[in-house]
């Protein structure tokens, strides 16, 4: 039986070094796992950052295992969530030679609904496609010999398509016990394990989703448990903004017509003038949909609730909308009992009902409570409208529900800003946890350059990105590896990759951009060419895991300060300036490093790694604020010379041997 003295299990002779190849003792790694055991045991809470390289994942698994105590681990994406269950723990739960129940759990659109996969099946128009034809095939043998029915499993139908929204439930259509296959439900089999298992993997949309019921007064859905440890933490703000608010689309509100007249006139055909009050609330919607017209004219198809343009009439045909759902939702209500169908329609209209008149709520001209503060904006784009309101501030929602002696660990390789963790905790409530942080072990300064070139137009200037891309070229071609280009827009995306794909003397280097497939696809073909050049934007910052020479140049092109037209931010910046703050150096500038960071974590991802960090955006450097955002990036060699950048490209240092931290 293992002791619980960690420095047994990190050390040289312990079983992580016996078990796992290439391992290698980490001081820091140590460091970092004792600081968690002392949080567990103290009932704490610790924000720890954690340098690539340092091996955070053993340092929070270890003593999760040995604590004893039921954990819960929430990561950053479903990717990353398969990973943790699939390879990390059951190698570590296999060196330490211990029987780890571990269950995982994802949320409710993962698993494969035995109720709608049979109505889909029966439904003669339901299907959209030969494809789909073909797919629906495929799920159905897949849930005769699954145990899981998680649709990670069946790689043969992509994750995005369409149909899996059709062959899985929601909160509001899910049967319950009233479902004829509650029986062999895949979601239930899936919660009831995580109730019982030791260990239990779930990722942030998950966890928040759950946060979000719980403030609704549902209960919950995940099991309590003595410790949560969040890994990529530094998404958790987003996370929690994005599910502490809540959005409702003219798209869900027709198919809630369509939805509950079939089922009317299926099961209760006499008791309802179904078809009336049907064609009344799409009536209704599509008139909101033309007052909402004007807000598709303005930045970015959107506008705050004070923006709308002439607000009288947009009110009223939002309350002629709101009177049509009403009277849908009562007549359901009427009928919910006689069958299933009429219950999931009665339950998505009460939903929609009640997030209509939340987003409605303050009405125009009265004051909205301080510590209910939200943010409101309607979005027109060509095929829906969508209203969606967020909370100024998740730290008071997110930090109120950590039960008493609950031990919470929150890590990421990029929390602080040069030491500095006061602004994520802000953003969470967190203002009284332990801090710490635990550097890279990489040899940054020999391993990697940070090349800022001289000359280039401010970001602003219309001529910047083509600047940018052409400064770029001589690199490329000098670079024998995979190129990764980080953009701050879409516009630019495509922009850069057309003027690398006519400026490149190899005809034979694949370019690739962000949206020519899913991200997955893209990433795959980009390890496997080992010399692409691959073109992205937000999505492509983070996540990214490409060692070795398939990946020896990372460039960004501009410094990644948010849009100043998003809703939520503008929100929060007026707020921060009505109180006396500065948003810049409060909100904007932190964010902007954060991130920055993340981007440049692509480069150097082992110790056998090596290669150039070119920024594009000479603010950098220029701009007094530049120093707080190039100190806050691995410590490279720095140059404004191309032809250092060159040269460092055509004759790459000699790295040092890998070994596995994990």
């Amino acid at each position: 039986m293992l002791s619980d003295d960690l420095n047994a299990v990190f050390g040289p002779e312990g079983p992580l070094a016996r078990e796992l190849q290439g391992y290698v003792p980490r001081a820091a790694q140590q460091a970092l796992s004792a600081a968690i055991q002392d949080t567990v045991a103290a009932g704490g809470v610790l924000v720890a950052e954690a340098g690539t390289g340092t091996g955070k994942t053993w340092a929070y698994l270890v003593p999760a295992f040995l604590s004893g105590d039921k954990v819960l681990i929430s990561t950053g994406t479903r990717t990353l969530q398969d990973q943790l269950f699939r390879r990390d723990i059951p190698r570590l739960r296999q060196a330490l030679a211990m029987s780890v129940d571990v269950a995982l759990l994802k949320g409710r659109s993962n698993y494969v609904c035995h109720y709608h996969l049979e109505r889909l099946e029966q439904d003669d128009r339901g299907l959209k496609s030969r494809d789909e034809i073909a797919q629906l095939r495929q799920i159905r043998q897949f849930t005769q010999i699954s145990t899981t029915g998680d649709k990670a499993d069946l790689p043969a139908v992509p994750e995005t398509a369409d149909i899996w929204n059709r062959v899985t439930s929601t909160r509001e259509n899910c049967l319950g016990q009233d479902c004829p296959f509650v029986r062999d439900c895949f979601l239930l089999k899936a919660r009831r394990h995580a109730q019982e298992a030791d260990v239990v993997v779930v990722n942030h949309a998950l966890f928040m989703a759950d946060l979000a019921l719980r403030e609704e007064g549902i209960p919950d859905l995940l099991p309590e448990t003595r410790l949560v440890v969040f890994d990529e933490a530094h998404q958790l703000p987003e996370t929690a903004t994005r599910f502490l608010g809540q959005s409702v689309s003219l798209h869900q509100i027709l198919d809630l017509a369509r939805q509950a007249e079939a089922a009317g006139l299926a099961q209760a055909r006499e008791a309802v003038r179904w078809t009336e009050h049907c064609q009344a609330l799409e009536s209704a919607a599509r008139e909101l949909r033309l007052v909402s017209a004007p807000v598709g004219r303005m930045p970015g198809g959107r506008a705050t609730f004070d923006q709308i343009p002439e607000p009288e009439v947009f009110d009223a045909a939002l309350d002629r909308l709101g009177q049509a759902l009403d009277t849908l939702a009562e007549a359901l209500g009427t009928q919910e009992e006689r069958h299933p169908d009429l219950a999931a329609a009665a339950r998505t209209a009460r939903t929609l009902r009640a997030r209509l008149l939340q987003w409605a709520q303050p009405a125009r001209g009265q004051p909205e409570p301080a510590d209910q503060a939200a943010v409101r904006w309607l979005e027109h784009s060509t095929h829906s409208v969508r209203l969606h309101r967020a909370p100024l501030s998740v730290a008071r929602i997110f930090s109120g529900f950590r039960r008493p002696e609950q031990a919470w660990v929150l890590t990421s390789a990029t929390l602080s800003v040069r030491g500095d963790f006061a602004h994520f905790q802000h953003q969470l409530g967190l203002g009284d946890a332990q801090t710490a942080s635990w550097a890279s072990p990489f040899d940054y300064p020999a391993q990697g350059l940070l090349y800022v070139p001289q000359g280039l137009p401010w970001p602003n200037d219309p001529g910047f990105t083509d600047a940018f891309a052409q400064a770029l070229l001589p690199l490329v071609d000098a670079c024998t590896g995979g190129v990764l280009v980080l953009c701050t827009t879409l516009r630019a995306v495509d922009r850069v990759a057309d003027q690398l794909l006519r400026g490149l003397l190899s005809s034979d280097r694949p370019v690739m951009r962000q949206g020519e497939a899913t991200r997955g696809v893209l990433l795959d073909r980009f390890r496997s060419a080992g010399n692409a050049v691959l073109v992205g934007s937000t999505s492509f910052w983070e996540g990214i895991d490409v060692p070795g020479d398939a990946l020896t140049l990372v460039a960004i092109d501009k410094l990644p300060f948010a849009p100043p037209d998003d809703p939520v931010l503008e929100a929060r910046l007026n707020a921060c300036r009505a109180e006396g703050g500065n948003p810049f150096m409060e909100y904007q500038l932190p964010q902007a490093a954060l991130l920055l960071k993340q981007g440049a974590g692509r480069l150097i991802r082992s110790e056998q790694d090596w290669g150039v960090l070119v920024v594009g955006d000479g603010r950098l450097v220029d701009k007094p604020y530049g120093r707080l955002l190039w100190q806050g990036l691995p410590p490279f060699a720095r140059t404004r010379d191309a032809a250092v950048a060159e040269g460092f490209l055509a004759h790459p240092p000699v790295a040092a041997d890998s070994s596995t931290a994990s």
